[in-house]
């Protein structure tokens, strides 16, 4: 495994590809929209729609879709010219859902593209869908129709899901971002869901983290030391079945390339070496704290990590490890409590506590330019990560290779510690 910063030194292309989750009903991620933006200079993005889109596709191949999606549907803008050209037969049928904006005059060439693409077993949605819709006649090939719940009425937004409720097609609100609009659309008859909604705590009212969650956040604690107990963290291990099983399997796994089979957690740790155990047991600890979370919300706090710790080296000033950090900043929401009890149960000093907390607020604390960099290159605000970077002294290529390598690195961790079902 490389050295933090290492592997985002080079000169290679950094696409700058973010993604947007969408949910059913009970909060599990069907699909990613992917937003991508140009970084051709140093210190800003280009917006051409035009080229920006048409590269997505080099981009896929150059992360690869089951990196950037998870192994789930990307849902992916295109234009006319991208239509009517076929430039998405590039891309694997099962995997992609084209999606056609409001801007797109649905004359004679983009209905034979739109019938194509589903003839070749390509999805189809229709953006920003309004009633008396311009795109009526891509109405009979469409999968999906996104409605902005912005622009509408409960009342109004209620109307068009009834009034589509017969089609075909899956009716999706879009714009989505707190619990509060995520309810009120399930009662409207939508049945998908995109937006950041789910990050956010459902219940704020929790005074303390259940006896289970307690015993890991031990564990998180005790490789958090200044001075590892390795003795103390071995008997945490060992006290736990699921994370004993992670760990074995994750030593076996071909991602590391150990010769002979780890048997024993012993012989795992030092395996391993201290650096790397304190790493494997904050992802694995993330892993079985959220496992009846939101897929997304586990892997994107071990992205936040791994991208912290990528471009700490650039930083420099801060006490605390910057991959906890990262991992830390969702936790609140996989664990159904506030960030405040959270970190209680860690063996932070006050003055950490209340700069993790702060930032998490949005206060100016130390953190708050990195976490709103983390958070704004995860969504695609692409004008806050100009910005935050431009704070930071950081250059954009050198943020989206970190992020990528961040992307991919998680996506491997996942697929090499999740048990088999």
């Amino acid at each position: 495994m490389s050295a933090p910063g290492q592997a985002v030194a080079g000169k290679n292309p950094s696409p700058c590809l973010a993604r947007q989750p969408i949910l059913s009903k009970d909060e599990k991620v069907v699909g990613y929209e992917l937003l991508f933006r140009e970084s051709s200079e140093e210190h800003r993005f280009t917006s051409d729609a035009e080229n920006a889109t048409s590269r997505i596709i080099d981009t896929l191949n150059v992360l690869g879709l089951d990196v950037v999606c998870d192994g789930r549907a990307a849902f992916i803008n295109c234009t006319r010219q991208m239509l009517v050209n076929a430039s998405f037969f590039l891309l694997p049928a099962e995997k992609v859902v084209v999606e056609i904006q409001p801007d797109i005059e649905p004359d004679e060439p983009v209905i034979q593209a739109t019938q194509q693409l589903r003839n070749a077993g390509y999805r189809i949605a229709l953006g920003n869908f309004v009633p008396d819709d311009s795109r009526q006649a891509l109405v009979p090939y469409s999968d999906f129709v996104k409605v902005d719940i912005r622009r509408f009425t409960s009342a109004q937004r209620a109307g068009m899901a009834v009034k589509k409720a017969g089609a075909r097609f899956s009716m999706l609100a879009n714009k989505v971002e707190t619990r509060e609009q995520f309810l009120t659309t399930v009662t409207e008859g939508f049945t998908l869901f995109q937006g950041y909604f789910f990050q956010r705590p459902e219940r704020m009212r929790a005074r303390h983290i259940p006896t289970n969650q307690a015993s890991h956040l031990q564990l998180l604690n005790a490789v958090s030391a200044p001075e590892v107990d390795l003795a103390a963290v071995e008997d945490l291990i060992k006290s736990d079945t699921s994370l004993c099983y992670r760990l074995l399997r994750y030593l076996n796994s071909p991602l590391l390339g150990i010769s002979s089979p780890v048997q024993s957690i012993r012989h795992a740790m030092t395996l391993l070496g201290e650096r790397e155990l304190v790493r494997w047991i904050r992802m694995a600890t993330t892993l079985v704290l959220g496992q009846e979370k939101c897929s997304d919300l586990i892997l994107s706090s071990l992205v936040r990590a791994r991208f912290c710790e990528l471009i700490g080296p650039k930083l420099g000033q801060f006490k605390l490890d910057l991959f906890l950090i990262g991992m830390l900043s969702l936790m609140d929401v996989i664990l159904d409590v506030p960030m405040g009890v959270v970190v209680e149960g860690l063996g932070f000093d006050s003055a950490i506590k209340e700069d993790l907390l702060g930032a998490k607020i949005g206060k100016e604390t130390a953190l708050f330019p990195l976490y709103r960099l983390m958070v704004a290159r995860e969504q695609g605000d692409w004008e806050d990560v100009t910005a935050q970077a431009k704070r930071l002294n950081l250059s954009l290529p050198f943020v989206n290779r970190a992020y990528n390598e961040a992307m991919q690195w998680g996506h491997q961790m996942t697929s090499a510690t999740q048990p088999h079902h």
